[in-house]
């Protein structure tokens, strides 16, 4: 496995708490356009509910595509879950900007629309301290917790420093290669055994 990598990721197999600032990763068999293969970074997780954001399905538009106010600004936006899809989220690394929430070390969620915009056109917000999405992924109270016992996902931890350095392509290979045994087997089973 790839050292990079393993310095990004701690998997653990049979955990089954979530707190912020986890990783999911999607059981193999997972189904569906949102979840198949997908990891997702936790942002919000209480007795209300759970949201996360799904970090390896960048879509095909770019900043600049999508929001008006972002036009000549050219960063990826990744699909970030079936929620409120027509909507622009972003994670960062800049406490500055004003009514970011702080999610985890180093990574905050959101603030002032105006502000960042007037920063990416400055040119102090660089494609490697921020990551955009296009809706987000969301479990109602107690919904996550019956799907991680129902092994629908696994829990792991992210070494926050490199998290706008993400492999995006192989994240999930490589978290179900690195839990070893079937799972590392698993990893390289094609998405569609019948176009193999």
């Amino acid at each position: 496995m790839d050292e990079q990598f393993q310095d990004l990721f701690k998997i653990r197999r049979n955990r089954k708490k979530v707190e912020i600032g986890n990783i999911l990763i999607a059981e193999p068999f997972l189904e569906g356009k949102y979840f198949s293969r997908s990891v997702i970074f936790m942002v919000e997780h209480d007795r209300k509910g759970s949201i996360g954001f799904v970090l390896n399905k960048p879509m095909v538009f770019n900043t600049s595509e999508l929001v008006t106010e972002l036009t000549g600004i050219h960063f990826p936006v990744y699909v970030g879950g079936p929620v409120e899809t027509n909507q622009l989220y972003y994670l960062h690394k800049h406490p500055e900007i004003e009514d970011a929430l702080h999610v985890a070390n180093g990574i905050y969620w959101g603030g002032d629309f105006a502000m960042l915009t007037r920063m990416l056109r400055a040119g102090k917000v660089q494609p490697g301290e921020i990551r955009f999405f296009a809706g987000y992924s969301g479990w109602e109270k107690g919904q996550l917790e019956r799907e991680l016992e129902e092994n629908s996902w696994m829990v792991g931890d992210i070494t926050q420093e490199k998290f706008f350095e993400l492999p995006n392509e192989d994240i999930w290979e490589n978290s179900m290669s690195e839990l070893g045994g079937r799972y590392r087997i698993w990893a390289n089973f094609p998405k569609d055994p019948i176009m193999n």
